[in-house]
């Protein structure tokens, strides 16, 4: 399974919720997204079995409380800056957390803060801390985090990668991929870990007979194989977050 959607079709999807007396702004990309202050919001509820990615516009100075999920999670954070507990998040960092892995509080800056969640089961919302301590299922607790050190280009070879996270004996992973323009790339086998994201950071990303743009994302299962990708005609970055194996719910 290869989901593509196109950063103009999200937009079509934009709302405002309000978290704590605060204007979050939100655009869902694959399947359905939580949604603050309506009914079964965070309640204890494990969904289905399908993908769930969107992006959330922390508005300035906001602040989300420490919470956790029950299903496995990374953020990416594409603009703006802040922090997540005592780490510093700019652009590009990327964060994975297991399920029933706490954190935050989220702290947006003076410009706010912006960054895609992406899960690979649907997950009812945040489960705030300490309110909801006793739903916390302790036990192996996993956070990892990468940061993108350098700014790459691919003016001189075709491919240019970063690794933001070391791949590990599960699979989890996660790299930079920057392309010249109509330059082709074949990503790891999916089978490799537990079904992968593909966020376009900058360029474009030929899929299908359109080109995809910054901020358009894209979703591969692990029986999905071998994914290729192709730049655009302005090049291509893009941003390879990829779960471990086993169980999308639960302690990975």
């Amino acid at each position: 399974m290869l989901i593509s959607t196109h950063t103009e079709t999200a937009k079509q999807t934009e709302a405002i919720y309000i978290v704590d007396d605060q204007p979050y702004k939100g655009r869902e990309y694959i399947g359905s997204a939580p949604k603050p202050g309506t009914p079964g919001y965070g309640q204890d509820v494990v969904g289905e079995e399908v993908p769930q990615a969107y992006l959330v516009f922390q508005p300035p100075h906001s602040v989300t409380r420490p919470h956790f999920h029950q299903t496995n999670q990374f953020q990416i954070f594409v603009e703006g800056g802040g922090t997540v507990g005592k780490l510093r998040v700019d652009p590009l960092t990327v964060q994975y957390a297991g399920g029933n892995t706490p954190y935050g509080p989220i702290m947006a800056e003076a410009e706010g803060i912006r960054y895609f969640t992406l899960r690979q089961t649907w997950d009812s919302g945040a489960k705030y801390l300490p309110a909801n301590r006793n739903l916390l299922v302790k036990g192996q607790q996993r956070q990892v985090v990468g940061v993108q050190e350098n700014k790459m280009t691919a003016e001189t070879s075709n491919a240019n990668t970063e690794t933001l996270i070391e791949a590990t004996a599960d699979g989890l992973f996660a790299q930079n991929i920057v392309l010249t323009p109509k330059a082709k790339y074949s990503l790891p086998d999916t089978a490799e870990g537990g079904g992968q994201y593909h966020v376009v950071v900058s360029g474009s990303l030929a899929r299908n007979g359109e080109n995809l743009p910054p901020l358009s994302v894209e979703f591969a299962s692990c029986d999905e194989g071998v994914v290729e990708i192709e730049a655009g005609p302005d090049g291509l970055e893009l941003l390879l977050a990829r779960f471990p194996k086993g169980q999308a719910s639960g302690n990975n």
